[in-house]
């Protein structure tokens, strides 16, 4: 893999780990890290070794506090428009790799930290977490998908309050909402998204991925496409090695050996 000034890349026993590493800067996402990103997800993407991604911060105090206002500030329109298109483009591509990927959130998730979490499958947040889209108290608005994602997973109006008011909100708030799947203390944290990992790494790697592409592209489909697209792949399934071991293995009464075929 290349080497990153701001990001780290591990990989072990097939769970990639993205960190953003810049936490004097308390994960402060600016150009060249959205750089990084965007060539780290590409070497992701078809890494067969990565089956799934857990994302977090380095540092204790923030997951990502946000974009680097100071950059922000010196942009014109079509610069902050190019800046909003970047990481768009960014999170969009961690959305949608065929890996699921898991934000293990750390402290402060604010703007285009809140924004990265939501780009992401599943949310484990510790008990010291803060999250929010304070964007409209400098003037602009969530710009890295923050007004869509938002609203997709907590609905509506709760997305609008959140969005409208800038405040930020705690973790047990944000697990009462759907906002996040589970809230751990700080200690805790890591190896709790790598349970969630290892549970999902005990099923069909194309079956899991599969799934995934039906539910996200299924939301922006009308229901009667949705399930034809459901029943194309699932009979899709029945052309894999997977399948045919796991349904021997569950009449067979043991553990299947998946091999992602």
């Amino acid at each position: 893999m290349n080497s990153y000034n701001k990001l780290m890349i591990e990989v072990k026993d097939r769970i990639g780990y993205l960190t953003i590493n810049q936490p004097k800067a308390l994960n402060a996402l600016d150009s060249e890290v959205l750089q990084e990103l965007n060539t780290a997800l590409t070497e992701i993407e078809s890494n067969e070794a990565i089956q799934v991604l857990i994302v977090t911060g380095a540092g204790e105090k923030a997951f990502v506090a946000g974009a680097n206002i100071k950059e922000m500030s010196q942009k014109n329109p079509i610069e902050g428009k190019e800046f909003s298109e970047l990481g768009n483009a960014v999170f969009a591509k961690l959305s949608k790799l065929p890996q699921p990927t898991i934000a293990a959130v750390n402290g402060f998730a604010l703007g285009g930290g809140s924004e990265l979490a939501l780009a992401c499958d599943m949310r484990i947040v510790s008990e010291t977490m803060k999250i929010g889209q304070p964007e409209v108290s400098l003037g602009i608005i969530p710009g890295f998908g923050g007004t869509q994602r938002l609203s997709r997973l907590v609905g509506v109006a709760k997305a609008k309050e959140l969005i409208f008011t800038g405040k930020n909100i705690k973790a047990d708030e944000a697990e009462k909402i759907g906002l996040v799947n589970k809230v751990v203390a700080p200690e805790a944290l890591l190896t709790e998204a790598e349970t969630l990992a290892q549970a999902i790494l005990k099923n069909a790697p194309f079956a899991v991925q599969q799934a995934k592409v039906v539910i996200d592209k299924g939301l922006e489909m009308p229901l009667d496409h949705a399930l034809t697209l459901e029943a194309d792949v699932f009979g899709l399934c029945f052309a894999t090695e997977d399948q045919t071991e796991g349904m021997s293995a569950f009449i067979e009464k043991r553990s299947s050996k998946f091999k992602g075929q």
